[in-house]
This record gives structure tokens, sequence and C-alpha cells, in this order.
């Protein structure tokens, strides 16, 4: 009761609830603008949070974080374009049901069902984080190793028909972790002799060229357009309300987005999938998904928004992040000598308290206020898109001067602006870079400090949770190739079959 009652004094000072109000409120708005995302200005703002109290940058980060979503929802369903990423699949019903004039109804809904979601996802991460954290003290190096070797399998797994890019990607990533001194011997890697590299690729400057810069240079490359969308006219808050007649559906969605969150590389599109299929094979009226379906649109959205809160649980309780956004915010955690893991609740919880209280008043701070500025939402999403291009770039390469005050920084930012920007036009994945610098620093640290107790192969795997780590590696690998195979089979007799076709059409 202590820590929880040191938790809201560490919470109810000025400058964290105005971090909060900033990254919650901006996070709706940022969400909302299409082509930004929450990645984009996490980004950003990542070097201004190093200046701040963890808790305040943190704040503002979950803000953004878990605000951003919701935010997304409104172009997706009154103009068809989605503000965020992951609320692609919430076009699929919200647009249909605003065509029909049913706007003010699809909004409540995705703002209710994002509501439910994101509490029901932080509920998790306070009984879930610290029963992990008790089992961490179990990990040993050879564990920890492993875990962070099922994440890079589990991104790559992830990304389904991709799996070779993104795997390349991942090397790749790790390869940059590599760069300068090597952590045991300080002995110096692929510098070239490049005086600059000695101290590595910086993680942030990674992050801001990959996302923010990439991102402006593709909207400067794009047509200039604004987009326009109708006014809404009701109450919001009574149509909040009618998520609860689709109960079952938001609790499975929420149940499937905790699920996914808490494993590292999976996030909101698989747990949209799962809890949209599931929804529609249960309906009633199936054939109503994609055409304005009331139980589509509350599937979509409380499973996407359950995914912020629990990404953050094996990131707090084991220090191994699920995804870009909370491996930015290991950074913050790592620049102020906190250390995610079993220590952080043993001697910090207040602080820990203050984040799960921070998390449920972010929802609380976002629903109210999209309940009452969905017509002045519209009018910022139609900013200008180059304008909002040329503003990402411009900010993306203040804050990467502001890191070190380098104008290599820049050159080395801009140039994986370009990379991120090829990419995109690729339709590649960014995402398996930032977790390889992340995961790959982990891996490398924990496997040569491992290896010193293990004389042969079968050592490494001589602990229960190193044998079940060992051995779900495998069997995902195991799995995802046999998938692969089958497929293949399946793929040869049908196109033996248009091939006997064509050539009985050409006779």
């Amino acid at each position: 009761m202590a820590d929880l009652i040191a938790g809201f004094h560490m919470l109810m000072t000025p400058a964290v609830l105005f971090a909060l109000l900033i990254g919650s409120l901006g996070g709706v708005i940022i969400g909302a603008i299409p082509g930004v995302g929450a990645a984009v200005a996490i980004a950003i703002l990542l070097p201004a949070t190093f200046s701040m109290e963890p808790i305040v940058g943190l704040t503002m980060l979950l803000g953004i974080y878990g605000s951003s979503m919701y935010g997304g929802s409104l172009p997706a369903i009154l103009i068809n374009t989605p503000g965020t990423a992951v609320n692609a699949l919430t076009t699929y019903d919200g647009y249909p049901m605003t065509q029909r004039g049913e706007a003010l109804k699809a909004l409540g809904l995705a703002y209710g069902a994002s509501f439910i979601g994101g509490i029901l996802s932080i509920c998790a991460l306070i009984f879930l984080s610290p029963v992990l954290a008790k089992v961490a003290p179990m990990f040993g190096s050879r564990e920890i190793f492993l875990a962070a070797l099922l994440g890079i399998v589990l991104v790559i797994l992830a990304h389904r028909g991709q799996t070779f890019a993104a795997g390349s990607l991942a090397c790749f990533g790790i390869f940059l972790g590599t760069v300068g001194l090597e952590p045991i011997q300080y002995t110096q890697r692929f510098t070239f002799g490049l005086t600059f590299l000695s101290s590595g690729i910086n993680l942030i400057v990674v992050v801001l060229g990959l996302f923010a810069l990439s991102q402006g240079f593709l909207l400067l490359s794009q047509p200039d357009g604004a987009p326009q969308g109708q006014r809404v006219q009701g109450n919001m808050f009574r149509a909040m309300a009618g998520v609860f007649r689709h109960k079952r559906i938001a609790g499975a969605g929420s149940g499937f987005g905790v699920l996914m969150g808490m494993i590292p590389g999976v996030g909101e599109f698989t747990a949209q999938f799962l809890t949209y299929t599931y929804a529609q094979k249960t309906s009633k009226t199936p054939e109503q998904f994609g055409n304005g379906s009331s139980e589509g649109l509350v599937a979509s959205e409380s499973a996407n928004n359950a995914v912020p809160a629990a990404a953050m649980i094996p990131l707090l309780a084991l220090g191994i992040p699920g995804e870009a956004l909370t491996a930015m915010m290991l950074s913050v955690f790592y620049v102020h000598n906190v250390v995610p893991g079993p220590a952080l609740f043993q001697t910090q919880m207040d602080f820990v308290y203050a984040l799960y209280i921070a998390m449920i008043l972010l929802n609380v701070i976002v629903v109210i206020f999209v309940g009452l500025s969905s017509n002045l939402l519209m009018k910022i999403i139609r900013i200008p898109t180059r304008f909002l291009g040329m503003t990402i770039v411009t900010l993306g390469f203040v804050g990467v001067y502001s890191l070190r005050n380098s104008m290599t920084d820049c050159a080395l930012a801009a140039g994986f602006g370009l990379l991120g920007l090829v990419l995109k036009r690729q339709n590649l994945p960014i995402v398996p870079i930032i977790l390889g610098m992340v995961l790959g620093g982990i891996m490398e640290t924990k496997l040569r400090s491992g290896m010193a107790r293990v004389k042969t192969p079968l050592d490494f795997f001589d602990r229960p949770i190193a044998a079940l780590l060992g051995v779900a590696i495998v069997l995902l690998l195991v799995a995802h190739v046999w998938g692969v195979l089958r497929e293949r089979r399946r793929n040869i007799p049908d196109a033996e079959h248009d091939h006997d076709m064509h050539d009985s059409q050409t006779r």
C-alpha cells in the first residue's frame, strides 16, 4: 500500500500530469493525421525525453503510444483512410457504416471498444508483470539469450510471405549493433578507421531515420493533397455505450490483444486477424463482415488497443522489448539507469505503480477528449501532405542534431531515412532492423557470458527454462518450414492444372 501511495505522489506532480496530458491528446491528434502515426511521433520526441525525469519521459511516450490508435480510427471510419497502419482493418466495416449514415455509431463503437481493450490489457499488465518478474530470476545468461533469440525468430516469422526479407533485415540490425567497440574486450569492429564509428551507430539515430525521416521523404514524394470529411452529429458518449451490446466480442478482442502483445514480434495485426476471424465465425450475420458490421468494428478496435499495455509486460518484467515502440522506450529506461526486470519490482515498485496509474488515466483522458472533439479532429486531418512531410523532416533533423550536436549523426539519419523510404516503397518491414539492433546486443552479451560455463552443446540446454525455450524455437522453425513445403505442394498441382488448361486452349 505504501508503494501505491508513493506511486500516486510520483504521478501527481505538475510535470508528470502535463506530460500525460500532452502525450494523451497529442497521440490522438497524431493518430488522426494519415501518414504520421505513433512511431514517427515517438521517434521525433525521443531525444527530448532524455533530459526529463524517467517517469515524465515515459509517461509522455506511453500517452502517445496508447492513444494514437483512438485517433487513427477517425479517418479510417470517415474518409476510408487509416490514420495509423493498425487501423487499416477498421476501414472494412467503419467506412461502409459511414456511407449508410451511421458515422456516429461507428465512431462510438470504435472508441468504446478501444477503451475496453485498453483498460483490460492494463489489468493484465498489473497482474501478470509481477508474476513474470518472479520467474525472471530463474533466467540466467543462457535463458535470456534464448528468450531474445526467440523474440527475433517470432519477429521474422510474424511477417508471413516476407520471412526471408524480415530475416535479412533483422540480421542487418544485429550487424549494426556490432559496429564500434565490442562490450567485453573493447576492440574495434567494422569501424574501417573512421573515428565517428568508434562509439557505434546510435539506436536513436537509426530510429529517427527509419521511421521519422523516411515517412517525411515519402510524404514529400507523393502528390499534395488534403483529405476531406463530413461532420458528425449526435451524442458521442451515448454512441460509445453501444459497445456493451457486443461485450463478448470486445472481451475476446482484448484477450487476443493481451496474448499477442506479450509475444515479441507479433503485435496488433495478428491480434486483429484472430479476433476478426473469431467474431465472423461466431456471428449470426457473418455476411455483414466487410460491409458495415458492428461486430467486425468492435473486434478490430478492441484487439489493436489491447496490445500496447500487454507489450509492456515482457519489457518491464524481463527487459525484452517486443516491438519497435517498446524498444524506443527501453532506451529511455537505460539513459536514466532504470533497468527493467525483477530488480525494478523489488526496489522501485512505486515507479511501476505510477506507470500503471498513468496508463489508466491516459485512457480516461483520451475517451473524454475524443467524445468531445471528433469534429475538431476532422479539421486537423485536412493538413496538406507535403506540408506535413516537410514538418516531419525538419523536426526529425532537429531531434537527431540535439542528441550530440553532430552533423555526422544527421548524415547517418538521412542515409537511414533513404533506406526506410526504399523499404516502404517496396512494402518491406522496418521493425526487424530495430529489434535486431536491440535484441542483438542482449544476445551477444549473454551468449559470451553464458558460454564460460558451457563445455558441450547440450550443456546450453541443461536447465528447464533453457530447454523449454530451445524446444520452442525448434518447433517454431519446423512448423514454419512444414507450412511452406505444404503450401508449395498445393501450388504445384494448381500450376500444372493451369498449364494443361492453357495447352488445351492453344490446340
